[in-house]
């Protein structure tokens, strides 16, 4: 069997893989706080014949950190996280972090996601507010005060670069812990706004173009090789 057709159609496995994170980036594209997934693709080479053949593998997903663009809403508890801090919250897979900064209060006071996961401080605590005590004003370093007194303060976390992000519900697990943010300067939050997903949708758009183009032309590749294949056999049996 020529390598040629093994190698198309280990492209075209990979080429799928690639398909489907674009989709879901551009699925996402409208999501708040929304970080969007790439892979990084490696040469496999193979020693079963000489000279080597390399072959296409994907191998795995990572999600990138950049930051999206700001909204500004004017709800006070709607925050956008400045640098490159993330909140903390409460998900069924335990501590999770998000960029997703919009927030609402339930009926007991407790500080929740818009879909209901606690937010939590920087000591993993859920962030209880005073029902009572009128709307919250949040500083740049998350500190939440009511009615001029401090009420709490939301925790902000940095996660290492080398950690492996696996996303759930409303953010992402850490493999390595977030740790507090000590400058609250550059990596703060701000009040009133909300972050946009970092998706670009135009580069999305145009990488998805080039991807079912790519797919096609490997399809093209491997009729031809299997064509020639069929070809070579039929002059070889004819002449035997």
């Amino acid at each position: 069997m020529q390598s040629s057709l093994y190698i198309a159609l280990s492209a075209q496995v990979a080429l799928e893989s690639r398909l489907e994170t674009i989709a879901q980036n551009v699925a996402n594209g409208n999501t708040p706080g929304y970080r969007s997934t790439e892979l990084k693709f490696d040469s496999v080479m193979s020693n079963l014949n000489d000279p080597q053949v390399a072959y296409v593998s994907a191998r795995n997903s990572f999600i990138k950190r950049g930051a999206g663009e700001l909204v500004k809403t004017g709800n006070p508890l709607d925050v956008a996280i400045k640098g490159d801090g993330w909140l903390s919250i409460s998900s069924p897979s335990g501590v999770a972090y998000t960029r997703d900064g919009r927030m609402r209060m339930n009926t007991s006071g407790e500080l929740v996601t818009l879909s209901g996961a606690p937010v939590l401080d920087a000591g993993g605590s859920a962030v209880q507010l005073d029902p009572s005590a009128g709307q919250p004003e949040i500083g740049p370093n998350g500190t939440i005060t009511q009615g001029g007194k401090r009420t709490g303060g939301l925790g902000l976390f940095m996660l290492d670069k080398k950690a492996q992000l696996t996303r759930v519900q409303g953010g992402v697990i850490s493999s390595i812990p977030g740790t507090p943010v000590l400058d609250t300067v550059a990596n703060g939050v701000v009040q009133g706004y909300f972050e946009q997903s970092n998706v670009n949708p135009i580069s999305e758009i145009t990488r998805l173009i080039y991807v079912q183009r790519t797919f096609d032309g490997l399809g093209n590749t491997i009729q031809a090789t299997e064509s020639s294949l069929k070809n070579a056999i039929q002059t070889l049996g004819s002449s035997s």
